[in-house]
């Protein structure tokens, strides 16, 4: 896959040979098409989607926030996720288990969240359950790379068209099942999909997009927690 490496700006004409799905800032990258015109969001798809992870605290953040995002936008989350880390204890699951009615209050009073009860609820729900599957699994990591799609269940090419109907998948319904089994809330199959694209379990990014390389790379090399 060739990448743009040069720092000047690309010609009208070069942008316009560009895949669908794909866009070009002034520095020559090329980036999937939903993060364009924030660099917030910019950031976050370079630095952030799509990269693998084992990181429990990291893992049960991300399964909360995707929560949150429900019937929103990732960058309405995405600007309020410092909020959300400082109002939920940094999304640590043992301190957030510990909340009560007066954190739920504090919280529906809180505007640099989403306040809703349901959804809070539902977190402080989710990390007493967490805290029940790490002890079952041995860490929230070893329990959710089990549900990691094998290659001959990907796209067969990774553009916006392959990629943009698919909303879940067989992988991402076991695993909201498996949760749900369990006694997690606001962990749908929809939900789910796009946690695994986030963090790394598929690598979702539009085949020409300069980190796509860099986050297979980072797959190749991601240790599987046993």
């Amino acid at each position: 896959m060739a990448e743009a490496t040069t720092d000047a700006p690309l010609s009208a004409a070069t942008a316009q040979t560009l895949a669908p799905g794909l866009y070009q800032d002034g520095t020559g990258a090329v980036r999937c098409f939903w993060c364009e015109g924030d660099p917030l969001y910019e950031a976050y798809h370079d630095r952030e989607w799509g990269r693998p992870t084992a990181d429990d605290r990291y893992l049960f953040e991300k399964l909360c926030l995707e929560g949150f995002q429900a019937g929103l936008s990732w960058l309405t989350i995405l600007r309020k996720r410092e909020s959300f880390r400082a109002g939920f204890a940094n999304f640590e699951p043992a301190a957030v288990a510990a909340f009560g009615d007066a954190d739920v209050e504090r919280l529906l009073a809180d505007a640099g969240i989403v306040r809703h009860r349901a959804k809070i609820l539902s977190t402080i729900n989710n990390a007493r359950r967490a805290l029940a599957l790490i002890e079952e699994a041995g860490s929230l990591a070893a329990f959710l790379w089990r549900f990691e799609p094998k290659a001959e269940d990907r796209p067969a090419r990774f553009d916006k068209a392959s990629l943009m109907p698919i909303t879940f998948t067989a992988q991402s319904t076991a695993l909201s099942k498996a949760l749900k089994a369990r006694g997690w809330t606001f962990v749908g199959p929809t939900t789910m999909h796009a946690f695994m694209q986030a963090v790394g379990m598929v690598n979702d990014h539009i085949e020409g997009c300069s980190c796509r390389a860099e986050a297979e790379a980072a797959r190749r090399a991601f240790v599987r927690p046993a």
